[in-house]
């Protein structure tokens, strides 16, 4: 066996063991294995494909996200219409559906039934060629959908291959859907950001498989539950749809495990009764249940009106609502600083459980609303999980109703609260605020920022609840006393740690004001700043209008960078540092212009250093670095999982340098990157 077919044969292996765990994991819900052991094997296979890019195959794990940008979705045909289904609203209507269905049939015995979950997602229609993925579409009018099939393939609960034995070509029918929770986080991490909300889960989900960037999609944590065979080439003797969802379980799609094969309608009807009941215990939104004819020849034979079939049908939950009284709105600060005012209710009961509050997302929010401190308001839980204020009730109002402020201040440390221009999101610019110290302190500590390697998220969180750390200033005050009375701290890595902290005192100015997490302040901008004032002391008395006359410093970052130094908590912390020996000040030493004319693009993951500092590293000789291959391009620099800038510069001859040489060649005309 020659070396590349044994290396061969190796990723194959992997790729087959990754998939098995997928199945495990999303299939069955019966994982085998830790998510470091999985995160593992995926390295261990995408370290191979880098270095055999020619063993790289579509339907390979690494592969479920492609590098590139999509201008547009094209259309599809389905290979079967996808219909959408009649509505029943009671017991009563499901048994007139009964009844219409046994009239058609010419019986009178009880008709087999299969019920189940009407998840509350998107539909995708997938296509399989040879066990592979090949297509993936929305539904779009039920004949013809939008080719999706980047952003599917992201999804890593949905096989990109099909376990053995199945047929040359298979379609199928599924739901995207996200969970209440991870909505629920995207949605703060939006309103923190200054991004539009989603409504609900569904919304979350349909925006997500209609992104542009499929990287996007995979950093979103959506599952897909798959329920229907649309064609099989050649034909696939199932009889029922029962014995469908477990052939689709069987070939490796999710399927829900919360259905029931029902011996007749009654059977049926108290299926949707139960889960009327207890659908709020489930981690995802439904809006209903599903009854389908379990004979797949019979609900063939029974055909379709218009487009709606007529041997399944949808039983649709009753919506509640409620009213009640808004006794007042508090403001509560996250971790990143922003301010969310929230609804304090006068309790009611609603889908199942008692509601005592509601978030109202930000001050656009309550003015377009027109919610006021003691109004009647009407309330229902989105997707009968999350609570939401739909409207206000202002024929109900007294006089004595009164309307909400934005607080100037942080509720939690009394710092200036800032609303920028453009965004919805008013945020505390407090570098001490306590609301936000831990993910503060964490940011400080991070690579990008002061580098203090040890000092991760577990050790903040014992420093901050101890005490021992106020404000980031407060890490180079500590002892080894201090630190060898927290919990898993010994005597060397104590050592470590603190000669960690020492050692950063020296950074660059431009890493420090990153790591004091100044709004829109990254590497570059920081760069930037410390070149231009040289002295922390010198910027922090920069007038607006000097901040907007440096390039690359617009309005809104010179804005940000005004606040922050207004703040006389920040500049307590910023005096604490200088005390404590901490770099203010930036050393510029040139490193020449050796690179000049030179243009360079990153691809894959490095891992020497982070892309920011190998791009400020180029820059600082000369170079130029863009995010685009073509025949301009001096070098492509690849790291782990190159993706398809990689495949361009080969076709294009471009040089590929690895991380290795890249150092190389930055140490030959001036020294490594920071």
């Amino acid at each position: 066996m020659t070396s590349l077919e044994s290396v061969r044969k190796q990723v194959e292996e992997l790729r087959e063991q990754i998939r098995f765990h997928d199945y495990q994991y999303y299939v069955l819900d019966a994982p085998q294995i830790t998510d470091a052991e999985y995160d593992r094997l995926m390295q261990e296979l995408q370290s191979l494909e880098a270095q055999y890019p020619t063993l790289i195959t579509s339907d390979s794990p690494t592969q479920r996200v492609s590098g590139g940008l999509s201008s547009d979705f094209a259309t599809v045909v389905h290979p079967v219409p996808l219909l959408s289904l009649g509505n029943t609203f009671s017991p009563d209507d499901l048994r007139a559906f009964d009844r219409r269905l046994k009239k058609l049939l010419g019986t009178t015995v009880d008709l087999p039934y299969v019920a189940e979950l009407k998840i509350d997602g998107l539909t995708i229609a997938l296509t399989y060629e040879d066990g592979a993925l090949t297509l993936a579409a929305t539904r779009g009018n039920g004949q013809e959908g939008e080719d999706v099939t980047a952003n599917v393939r992201a999804i890593k609960a949905v096989p990109l291959k099909l376990r053995p034995p199945y047929p040359k070509r298979l379609a199928v029918r599924g739901e995207a859907y996200m969970r209440i929770q991870d909505f629920q986080e995207l949605n703060i991490a939006r309103a923190e950001a200054g991004e539009p909300l989603f409504a609900n889960p569904r919304n979350a989900a349909a925006g997500t498989i209609r992104q542009l960037d499929p990287r996007v999609t995979a950093g979103r944590p959506l599952l897909i539950y798959c329920y229907n065979i649309l064609a099989t080439e050649p034909t696939v003797d199932i009889a029922t749809q029962w014995a469908a969802l477990d052939q689709l379980q069987d070939w490796g799609f999710p399927v829900n495990p919360e259905r029931r094969l029902c011996a007749n309608i009654e059977e049926a009807i108290q299926f949707c009764s139960d889960w009327t009941g207890k659908r709020a215990t489930l981690p995802y939104e439904i809006d209903g249940a599903v009854v389908k004819l379990n004979s797949l020849a019979a609900a063939q034979g029974l055909g379709a009106t218009g487009k709606t079939p007529r041997a399944n049908v949808a039983y649709k939950f009753p919506a509640e609502q409620q009213t009640t009284t808004v006794l007042d709105i508090i403001v509560q600060v996250g971790r990143t600083g922003a301010l969310t005012p929230l609804a304090i209710l006068e309790p009611v009961h609603i889908a199942g459980s008692t509601v005592s509050r509601a978030t109202l997302h930000n001050e656009d929010y309550i003015k377009a609303k027109d919610i006021r401190i003691g109004d009647k308001v009407v309330i229902q839980k989105a997707g009968d999980v999350i609570p939401e204020i739909l409207y206000s009730l202002p024929q109900e109002r007294t006089g004595t109703e009164t309307l909400f402020v934005m607080p100037q201040q942080c509720p939690a440390c009394q710092a200036k609260a800032v609303r920028e221009m453009g965004e919805a999101v008013t945020r505390c610019v407090g570098l001490a605020c306590p609301a936000q110290l831990k993910e503060k302190v964490v940011y400080f500590a991070s690579k990008d920022a002061m580098d203090i390697e040890g000092l991760g998220p577990a050790l903040v969180e014992q420093l901050v609840e101890t005490g021992l750390v106020h404000n980031v200033a407060d890490l180079y005050y500590l002892t080894a006393a201090n630190l060898l009375a927290l919990e898993r701290m010994g005597t060397k890595s104590v050592q470590n740690l603190l000669q960690a902290i020492e050692t950063s005192k020296s950074r660059p100015l431009s890493r420090l004001l990153v790591a004091l997490g100044i709004r829109y302040v990254g590497v570059r901008v920081g760069q930037v700043l410390a070149q231009h004032f040289q002295d922390i002391s010198t910027l922090a008395e920069a007038e607006l209008e000097e901040l907007q006359t440096i390039p690359e410093i617009g309005p809104r970052i010179a804005e940000s960078v005004r606040d922050f130094f207004q703040e006389p908590q920040n500049l307590a912390v910023i005096e604490a540092l200088q005390k404590a020996g901490v770099n203010t000040v930036e050393k510029v030493v040139s490193k020449g212009t050796s690179l000049a004319g030179q243009t360079f693009v990153l691809t894959g993951t490095l891992t020497g250093w982070t892309r920011s500092q190998a791009k400020a590293a180029i820059e600082a000789r000369g170079g130029k670095v863009t995010s685009s291959v073509s025949q301009k391009t001096s070098y492509v620099v690849a790291g782990a999982d190159p993706g398809s800038k990689y495949t361009t510069a080969q076709e294009l001859g471009i040089p590929i340098l690895t991380e290795a040489q890249l150092a190389s060649l930055l140490e030959q005309q001036g020294g490594d990157p920071e």
